[in-house]
């Protein structure tokens, strides 16, 4: 069920926790401890503050991982977990799911904090480079329950997304169990599998509320998915569309494989779709069920 205006209104003057962090002497000190009785000039001025902030940290902070000395790819013939991650490497961006859901975290923001919508999504995005994800950042910084947002902004429409024959056959005929790593919410990941045709082929759907609210790239989120289903990380493969989130798994031992855009994607950032050759991504493909078909047939030779 959704949030309703009303409610995010109402969350929004319930008592809040202090925010926990402040910046340092050379950044925004305590933004979102200001934002009651600001006026509209001063939190766009702080909005503006974060964006640049958050502008610095993308050109300061390297992805992790390094072209040099490349070791030679991990193949999948040992493979008997398939983990894969969903939005944006389960389908495509023309499905226009994931803007869905920025959209309604920037809106959700608005609501609650009763801010403009540049503002909302400027703090949006602060959140999200500061704490791996907009909900802990509200959580950590603001005491929140996850329930509402989680099903707020996952209440999206599904309606370009079309079932994907060609890539269930893949998934199907892959030996050995597969599981759904995702950020998102469980519900959202079975909406999604179900509205592809995929549901049938996923024995877990391992989620943000599963990680306990850890969110990837984090190692803490990896360590509970292996313990949840007893997966050894030796004999794993993930297929994830964001490089970072391929390092802790490719240390862990697991095969790794960036899946990136068939088309440049406007919904995303240019460094977030870049091919790059990096240590921790064994493969890489904008194709995933052609990729799938290629694994099976290697391991039917």
């Amino acid at each position: 069920m959704s949030v309703k205006p009303a409610q995010a209104r109402a969350a929004a003057s319930a008592p809040r926790t202090q925010p926990k962090r402040v910046m340092d002497g050379t950044g925004p000190a305590m933004i979102m401890g200001r934002l009651s009785g600001a006026s509209l000039p001063q939190l766009r001025l702080q909005s503006f503050t974060i964006f640049m902030y958050m502008k610095t940290m993308n050109r300061m902070s390297p992805a992790p991982g390094t072209s040099a000395d490349t070791p030679a790819p991990r193949g999948f013939a040992h493979v008997d977990a398939w983990i894969f991650d969903l939005d944006n490497t389960l389908y495509s961006h023309e499905a226009q799911v994931w803007p869905q859901v920025g959209q309604r975290i920037t809106r959700f923001l608005a609501e609650t904090f009763d801010l403009d919508g540049i503002s909302a999504r400027a703090l949006q995005k602060y959140y999200y480079h500061r704490h791996g994800t907009t909900l802990r950042g509200l959580m950590e910084e603001h005491g929140m329950d996850p329930t509402d947002f989680l099903a707020f902004v996952h209440d999206v429409d599904l309606s370009l997304l079309p079932a994907n024959e060609r890539l269930a056959a893949a998934i199907g005929a892959l030996p050995g169990r597969k599981l759904i790593f995702t950020n998102g919410s469980a519900r959202h990941a079975e909406n999604i599998c179900r509205k592809l045709g995929l549901d049938s082929h996923f024995c877990g759907y391992f989620d943000i509320v599963a990680a306990d609210f850890i969110p990837k790239p984090e190692q803490g989120a990896y360590d509970m998915l292996l313990a949840r289903y007893d997966v050894d990380p030796a004999r794993a493969a993930f297929f994830e569309d964001m490089a970072r989130n391929l390092a802790p798994a490719h240390a862990l031992g697991m095969t790794t494989a960036l899946v990136l855009p068939a088309t440049p994607d406007p919904y995303r950032e240019p460094f977030e779709q870049a091919r790059e050759e990096l240590a921790h991504v064994d493969h890489i493909t904008d194709d995933l069920s052609g990729f799938l078909e290629g694994v099976i047939a290697d391991s039917n030779d």
